[in-house]
This record gives structure tokens, sequence and C-alpha cells, in this order.
């Protein structure tokens, strides 16, 4: 029908066109004869033009007119494709196109027509848009958006169930009826799966179960509506079922299952593993162990691992093979997730035996009791023993048990444990240092050789001190009370409140009293354990006292009964009228030394005593090895170089210097005489002695030196004192210069050493007034 329609329209293009060039004519004489200018219009058909046809190029398209009537009239168009595809004859304004047009590509082109003066180029009319529209010819076959398809389904799903959605697209005009319709059909696999006209895929089939087969590939093909005759494609469709849980879990080894374990496994320790296979996925794998037959279910507990499915046994209760060498039950897998509109009936239960045989070990020492507790009063002198721990060997050797103290708690030797057991105590317990000691015994085995087992269990101890009254109260240490001079009585000046070492009950209180009540304070108990210290009398004298000590009596009410006596400091001071301190003095802080500061003074001390003492005596038995290390000669070398002087040029009688000689060369010594030293003068007048006195007196004062090691050695003053006379130059000795009226320091003489420390004595300072002989 619509070939008709577009034949009739081109045989009746041209005479629409020969009416408008009549009508144009009949204006145009119409305008000569009135002068008057008249709109003038284009005239053309509307232009369409197949696809796709097969005649020799070029194909008419149509006709553009213009009511212009001008021997030098052109036609001409433009547009994207003017002059390319489409060509216009210029004199007729036929459109002609030299190309096979496609519709897919382009439905329609807009071109402009205009016509012009061929001599001048001049415009002879407006230019006019006009569409050429490509007609469908149903040329191209439906094509799926992709070449594969993939869909989903749970298994077990019922008919009907949709799948997935497959789509193709038809690239003719859709406007015109049958072009652009697709329908679909299942070519591959249509015995499980169908599709309706929109593309939508169903299950056919009601039981597809993914442990049969868990994955289908299906051909779907499109084409055009019936009665047409374009082509089709096909498309692959991948539909895989996913896991629903519909199995139940059976045992690999449905005969049995065989363990061994030893007796000293951990309760919650791993026994063994029982293995199920269950072929439904992993996250649907939910299989539940139960015993259903067995004594011995209250021993063992049995439990899924979560991510291999296996049945973990573990102990709940120790194990003893003394008591029972061997477990044997009967236990189930089942699942109990599944739906029941999934069972498959005929399904055997999963049941397995399991055996679990238990081996003996050399297991340690058991304590019959656990944990231990004795309580024993603080300072019990006669409480020596407390009580006793006990263990024995569960194995058959029955083997004895030795105890060890391993640990205490506070460290030190305050409770022990013999090697029977039995719980000393070494010393009174003390319940203000601890009131509880802990300590942990070891029981250990003893070997037929003699020899402690490596295996030994351990039991706490614990010790409870009750506590005695023995510690008295003690004052609380308050800031520094202070009370103004002018305090009128009854002003409070402080609070006190005592603490007890001891244990107080709820209901336990202290009592306050002072410990003379000749005082200016008084004391009130506020019945809240403190007591208030206020002034009795007032005005106080800081000029007698600015410090006041006062004695607290605090009792507890324990039994029996403690009493400790506190002294109270109180500071007296200058206040303002408004009762505000001014000015008081600062008491000495007594500071105190501990015991273990004063034991490392006197130790120190002790050891400079002892290392002054020793270095005394090392210098006094230095001096007399080398007094007793002298020998004649040198004793003879110091009478001659310190001697006596003469009595001057005419003394030649006083001494004979052979004799001295002799003495020194020859080591004689005199016979014992009475001591001439009281009668050793100096000879007065002119009187000369003789030589003989001169020996003796010198023979005698060399026997006293030697012979008493309390005399003063021999040259001091008893023998220079001792002149000769007639000499007119008088004394010639030094030691009279003592006494002379230099002015000349000789201290000096301290620093020249020990051979000048006789005469830096004699001249270094004043001689002493006793110092006489």
């Amino acid at each position: 029908m619509s070939h008709l329609i577009l034949l009739f329209s081109l045989f009746l293009a041209p005479a629409f066109a020969d009416g408008g060039s009549q009508k144009s004519t009949q204006n145009l004489c119409s305008n000569y004869v009135s002068h008057k200018r008249q709109k003038r219009d284009w005239i053309w058909n509307q232009m369409h033009i197949k696809e796709e046809i097969d005649t020799p190029l070029p194909h008419h398209v149509g006709k553009i007119t213009s009511s212009v009537r001008n021997n030098n009239a052109k036609y001409i168009i433009e547009g994207e494709y003017a002059n390319t595809i489409f060509k216009v004859e210029e004199t007729s304004g036929d459109v002609y196109a030299f190309e096979r047009l496609d519709r897919e590509k382009k439905a329609e082109y807009e071109l402009t027509a205009l016509i012009i003066d061929r001599t001048n180029n001049r415009s002879l009319e407006r230019p006019s848009k006009f569409i050429i529209k490509v007609y469908d010819i149903n040329d191209n076959a439906p094509v799926f958006v992709q070449k594969v398809f993939n869909g989903s389904v749970p298994e077990m799903s019922p008919v009907g169930t949709s799948v997935t959605k497959v789509t193709a697209v038809d690239a003719d005009d859709p406007t015109v009826s049958g072009h652009a319709t697709v329908t679909y059909e299942v070519t591959t696999g249509g015995e499980y799966f169908t599709i309706d006209d929109s593309g939508v895929i169903y299950t056919k089939e009601p039981n597809l179960d993914r442990e049969t087969k868990s994955t289908y590939e299906i051909v779907v093909q499109a084409k055009d509506a019936p009665g047409f005759s374009g082509d089709s494609s096909t498309a692959t469709v991948i539909i895989t079922l996913s896991d629903i849980n519909d199995n139940f879990p059976e045992f690999k080894h449905p005969a049995s299952f065989h363990f061994k374990v030893p007796e000293n496994i951990s309760v919650g320790g791993e026994v063994g593993r029982v293995k199920v296979e269950d072929i439904d996925e992993p996250q649907h794998r939910n299989t539940r162990y139960s015993f259903i037959q067995g004594e011995f279910r209250d021993t063992f507990d049995i439990v899924a691992n979560p991510y291999t499915n296996e049945g973990i046994i573990r102990p709940k209760k120790p194990l003893d093979f003394e008591t029972v060498s061997e477990y044997k039950f009967s236990i189930e897998a089942t699942d109990p997730t599944i739906s029941l509109r999934h069972f498959k009936a005929g399904n055997p239960r999963s049941i397995s035996t399991v055996t679990i045989q238990v081996t003996d070990v050399d297991e340690p020492p058991v304590f019959t009791k656990l944990p231990y507790e004795f309580k024993v009063r603080e300072n019990h002198a006669e409480v020596k023993t407390l009580g006793s721990v006990h263990a024995e060997d569960p194995d058959a050797a029955k083997r004895k048990i030795r105890y060890i103290q391993r640990r205490a708690s506070p460290k030190g030797d305050y409770v022990r444990v013999s090697n029977n057991g039995v719980i000393q105590l070494p010393k009174p317990l003390d319940r203000e240092f601890s009131s509880s000691y802990n300590i942990t015994v070891a029981a250990v085995e003893i070997l037929e050789d003699g020899r402690l087992s490596d295996r030994e269990s351990h039991a706490h101890v614990h010790v409870i001190v009750d506590d005695v009254n023995d510690n008295a109260p003690e004052l609380v240490s308050p800031e520094e009370p202070r009370v103004c001079e002018n305090a009128a009585p009854g002003k409070v000046i402080v609070r006190i409140s005592a603490v007890d070492n001891d244990e107080t009950s709820p209901r336990g209180f202290f009592r306050y009293s002072l410990a003379t009540e000749d005082s200016n304070f008084s004391l009130i108990e506020n019945y809240d354990n403190t007591a208030n210290i206020t002034v009795r009398y007032g005005q106080f004298n800081r000029e007698l006292a600015k410090f006041h000590y006062l004695p607290v009596l605090i009792s507890d009410n324990g039994d029996p009964d403690l009493t400790s006596t506190n002294t109270l400091v109180i500071s007296v001071c200058k206040c303002n009228e408004k009762g505000n301190f001014t000015f008081c003095e600062e008491r000495a802080k007594q500071v105190g030394v501990s015991i273990q500061a004063l034991v490392a003074i006197f130790i120190c001390i002790f050891t400079i005593i002892v290392i002054v003492l020793l270095i005394l005596l090392r210098k006094r038995h230095k001096k007399d090895l080398s007094g007793l290390g002298r020998n004649v000669a040198e004793i003879h070398e110091q009478l001659v170089t310190y001697d006596e002087e003469g009595g001057g040029e005419m003394d030649t009688t006083s001494y004979d210097v052979s004799v001295l000689n002799s003495v020194r060369k020859n080591g004689l010594k005199a016979e014992a005489a009475p001591s001439l030293y009281t009668q050793v003068q100096k000879p007065a007048g002119n009187v000369t002695p003789g030589a003989g006195g001169m020996e003796m007196m010198i023979e005698v004062k060399k026997d006293e030196a030697d012979n008493d090691r309390d005399l003063l050695p021999y040259d001091t003053l008893h023998i220079y004192g001792y002149e000769g006379a007639e000499s007119i130059a008088e004394s010639l000795s030094s030691l009279g210069s003592g006494s002379s009226d230099s002015d000349i320091d000789y201290d000096f003489l301290n620093d020249w050493g020990p051979r000048f420390k006789m005469l830096a004595d004699l001249y270094g300072s004043e001689p002493s007034e006793d110092f006489m002989y």
C-alpha cells in the first residue's frame, strides 16, 4: 500500500507543478497590469526515497520548482550532502541521488534550495529548506547486545523461576509495522529452560540439582516477527545453579574411629577429629555432632570446626587410666539447618563408633585438698605447727612423696614446710607486718633409687594471722598547733585524732585525756574518735614560755586496752585584734639520726682511731730501733762535736783529750760508780779541775745514757753547762744565747728537718719556766 501511495504522489507532482506555473503566469500578468509586486513561492513535491535501491544510479528523488519565470533562472542546492550524494538539474529542478542510501546510517537529509540568475548570480527567490526522507525496507536482522549472557538460579527452584534476561536490537524503522519486532527462541537447552518475547529466561524443570550438574549452557535465537523474512542471530547464555543446603553430612569412615590419648591430657585438649563429607558448599555446611550411645557422654564433648567441618573430641574432665582405660560410644552427624522443603527422602542417618584408648603415664602427685588455709593468732609463741598438706601418687607404683617449699609471700623464713608436709612456724607471726602469709608447696615423688622425680605438683598454702591488741593507738600529727597569747577561755586550738595498727572494729573507739590537769589547756572528746584541745583559762605569757608541751593519753577499747602518751607541742603566737596570727616562734626541728647512721659513724671513728694509733706505734718503733742501732763511735762523735768548751787559752788542764779519743777508739766502759750528776759544778775562782774528774764525769754520763732508757740523751744542758776557766772571751757556747736580746726569728729552723730539731727547740720559742734542772 505504501508503494502505491509513493507512486501516486510521483504522478501527481507534475500536474501540481504545471498548475502552479499557470497560476504564476496569471499573477505575473496581473502584476504587469496593476504595476503591483506579488510574493513568489517555491513549489515542489515532498521527497522520499527507498533505501538500498538496486537499480542503476542515479536515482530520481524529486523536483524543486519556483514560481519565478525567468529564462536565465538556475536551480542549485546547498547543504551537507549537496553536490555529493544529491545533485539538482539546473533548469528543471530535478533532484537525483548518486549513491545508494542506508536508512540505518541516516534516515533523512536536510538541504537548501536556491534559484539565481545565471548571468549575474543574483538570487531570484529567497532560499528554502527541504527534507529528503529515506524509507525503511526491513533489511536488518536482530542483533544481541552481547554474545554471551550469564545467569544464576538456586538449585531445586520451582518451574517458572526467573533466571536472567537477554536483549537483541533490530536497526530497522520501528515505526514501520513488523520491521523492528524481535522474537526469541531457545534452540539448545530447551528441555531445562524457556524464554518469552521480552527475553526473560525461566526454569522449565523443577529438580535442577547443583550436585548433579552445576552449570548449563543454552543457545537463544533472535529473529524478526513472524511473517517477515528477515535474518536472525544467536547468543549463548551460561546459567549457574547456586547452592542451597539440601544434603546431610556423611561420615567418610562409617565403621569406626579409634584414638589413643595419654591420661594426663588437659581438660579441653584435643583427643582426635572425626571427618564427614558434605557435598554442599562450605557456607551451607552446618554439621552438628551428638552422642547417641555410650555411658561416658559426660566425659567428652565433640564440637564442629567451622572451617573444616570436622568434629573435634575434647575431654570435659580429667582422664584416669587406673579408673577407666577405654571409652567406646556412638556419635551421629546431622545438619539442623536443612529445610524440610528440600529434604530428600531416603537419606540414611550418618552414625559412627568412636573408641578412645587411655594410655598410662607417670603422673605427678595429686593433693587431696586444695587450697590449704590455716589460722593462727599473732605473736603466739606456743604454736609451732599449723597442720599438714597431703598428696598421693595416682599411679599404681604409689611412690612416697617429699614436700618442698617453692615460693613465699612475703619473702622470708616465716612459714616452713617439712619433708613430710607439716606446716611449721619458726617464730611467732606479726599481723602488723603482714596479715597473711602464703607459700607454694611442691609435692615430688621419690624414685626407687632415692632420687626425686622431675614431675611435681603444687599446692597453695594460705596462713591467716588473727589480730591481737598489742599496739597502743598513736596520735596523728596535726599541723603545728598555735594559740594566740590573748586567747579567750574555750577557744578550740586543734582537733586531734589517732590511729591504731591493730584491727579496729566498726564499733571501736579511742579515749582521749590529758596526763596532767595543771595546764592552761583542756581536752573535750567529740565521740567520733577525735577530740578538741581548748583554752582553759586564757591569757598566755610569751615571756615565760613560747611553746607548751602537752602530754595526751590515748587508749583503745581492745582486750586488754592499751594506752600511749603523746606530746602535743603548742606554739604561743602574737595576734592582731581579729585573732589572726602575726608572729610565731619557729620551734627548732629535731633532726633524728637512724641507728644505721649511728653505727656507720661509730665504725668510721673507730677506724680513724686505730689508724692513728698504728701510725704512732710505728713511729715510736722506728725511734727505738734508731736508738738501739747507734754504736759507740756515733756517741763519741757527738761528745767530740758537742763537748764542753775549754776555759780559754790558759786552760790546758781542764781535761785530757786523749782519754776521750781512747774511749772512742777502744769502746772501754768504766766501772759502775755513784752518780756525780749533782756534784758536777763549775769550779769557782781559778781552781783548775784535774783531768781525772772530767774523765770520770764523762764515763758516768755515758753509762747512764746507755743503760737507762728513761734518761735524757747525753748531749743536753747538763753537760754543756760545764765551762772551762781562765778564758778571756768567757763562754763561747751558744746555749746561753736563748736569753739574748736579739730580735732574730729562729722559727725557720723547724723547716730544716730532724737534724736541726734541737736548735729549733732552743731558739724557736721562749724557754718554759718549768724547764729547769
